[in-house]
C-alpha cells in the first residue's frame, strides 16, 4: 500500500474518520429533516408552496412504531406499508449490533455525535470531564434498561395481534413522522427545558444521555454482546500503559480485558487508536489472530448500513403506500390526531 494512503487510514487516524462519518450522518439527517419539513409545508399551504418529495429516511426516528411493525411482521407476515423504511432501518441497526458491536451509536447516530461534541467541548472548556461515583454510575445505568423493559413489555407482551393491526391502521401511525416533525419545530417549554438540562449534563459528563437514559442504545448493547467482532487485547504485546482504559469514552477498563465483551462498548476504536503498540489491541474475530484493520471495520459498518437500506429499496419496502390524496387529508389534521 502507498505510504501516504497507509498513513491516511492508519489506526491512529480512524477515530478522526469516525467523527467525520458520524457528523456526515448529522448533516444528512438535517438535510432529510429540512426536505421533510418542506414536503409537509406543501400540504399545510394547500399546494401553494413548492413541492418536495418525501424522504423515507426520516422514519429512522420512529423506533417504537418500528418495534410494533416488527412484531406484526413476525406474527402475521404482514410488512407494514405505511412506514416500511422505519422497519427496514430498525432491522438494519439490530443487524449492525449483532455483527459489529454497538457501532450504530458511535458511527451513525446523530444524537451520539452531538453528545460527543458536547462532552469534548466541556473538556476543552474545563480541562476535564467529571465522573459520577462508581456505585451511582451503576444505578443510573439501570435506568435505560428499565425504559427498554417498559417498551418491550408494552409492545412484545401486552399488545395482542388485533391491537398491533389496529395501531398500524390508525391515522395516528400514518402521521407519526409528521407529529415527530412538529415536536422538533414546535417544542413546548417543558421539552426545551428537559433537552437543555440533558445537554448541560452532557457537557460535564461523557455521553450522559447515551450512558444512562437511551433505551435504544440499551437494546443494541444487549444484542452487541453476541457480536463476533470485539476489541481484543494480546497480553504478550501489551505494555500496560493504561492509555486504552483512560481513553475509552464508555469507561471500560480495556487494559484488564482479554476481549471487550461489555454491552457499553460502541466499537468507536478510540482505545485502538490510542494504543502505542500496533499488535496489542485491535478489532478481531474469535479464534482469529490476524487483526481486522480499523478501516476494514469502518467499511463493514458502512457496508451493513448501505446494504440494509439497499435491501429495503430493492424489495419494495422503502416508500410509503400513502398517496397524495392521503396526505392532503391527513396533514391538516395531524396535530389533532392522538392515540
Amino acid at each position: 500500500m502507498n505510504p501516504f494512503i497507509a498513513q491516511l487510514f492508519s489506526r491512529q487516524r480512524i477515530p478522526g474518520w469516525r467523527q467525520l462519518i458520524q457528523w456526515g450522518f448529522v448533516a444528512w439527517s438535517l438535510f432529510l429533516g429540512i426536505q421533510f419539513g418542506l414536503f409537509v409545508r406543501y400540504y399545510q399551504s394547500g399546494g401553494q408552496t413548492l413541492y418536495y418529495p418525501r424522504p423515507p429516511g426520516v422514519e429512522a426516528f420512529l423506533p417504537i412504531g418500528a418495534l410494533v411493525s416488527l412484531k406484526t411482521w413476525l406474527l402475521t407476515g404482514h410488512f407494514d406499508t405505511i412506514h416500511p423504511a422505519a422497519l427496514v432501518l430498525f432491522l438494519t441497526f439490530l443487524g449492525l449490533a449483532l455483527l459489529s458491536k454497538k457501532s450504530f451509536c458511535s458511527w451513525i447516530c446523530p444524537v451520539g455525535a452531538l453528545e460527543e461534541g458536547l462532552w469534548k467541548g466541556g473538556h476543552k472548556l474545563f480541562g476535564r470531564n467529571f465522573k459520577i461515583w462508581n456505585s451511582l454510575d451503576i444505578l443510573l445505568r439501570v435506568i435505560k434498561y428499565l425504559l427498554l423493559l417498559f417498551f418491550l413489555k408494552l409492545i412484545l407482551f401486552d399488545m395482542p395481534t388485533q391491537a398491533l393491526r389496529g395501531f398500524l391502521a390508525a391515522p395516528y401511525w400514518a402521521v407519526a413522522d409528521i407529529r415527530m416533525l412538529y415536536f422538533f419545530t414546535g417544542m413546548s417549554l417543558l421539552s426545551l427545558t428537559v433537552i437543555a438540562v440533558l445537554a448541560l449534563l452532557s457537557v460535564f459528563f461523557q455521553n450522559f444521555w447515551c450512558r444512562y437514559l437511551c433505551p435504544y442504545g440499551a437494546l443494541l448493547g444487549v444484542l452487541s454482546f453476541f457480536s463476533p467482532l470485539k476489541v481484543r487485547r494480546r497480553e504478550e504485546h501489551c505494555i500496560a500503559c493504561g492509555g486504552c482504559s483512560m481513553a475509552c469514552p464508555s469507561r471500560i477498563d480495556v487494559q484488564q480485558k482479554g476481549s471487550v465483551c461489555s454491552v457499553e462498548c460502541t466499537g468507536c476504536l478510540t482505545c485502538v487508536g490510542t494504543c502505542p503498540e500496533p499488535q496489542a489491541l485491535a478489532m478481531r474475530l474469535p479464534l482469529w489472530r490476524r487483526p481486522l484493520p480499523s478501516w476494514g471495520f469502518a467499511l463493514i459498518v458502512l457496508g451493513l448500513f448501505c446494504g440494509g437500506v439497499a435491501a429495503g429499496m430493492l424489495t419494495g419496502h422503502w416508500e410509503t403506500s400513502l398517496s397524495h390524496l392521503d396526505y392532503q387529508r391527513l396533514v391538516p389534521i395531524a396535530e389533532r390526531l392522538g392515540m
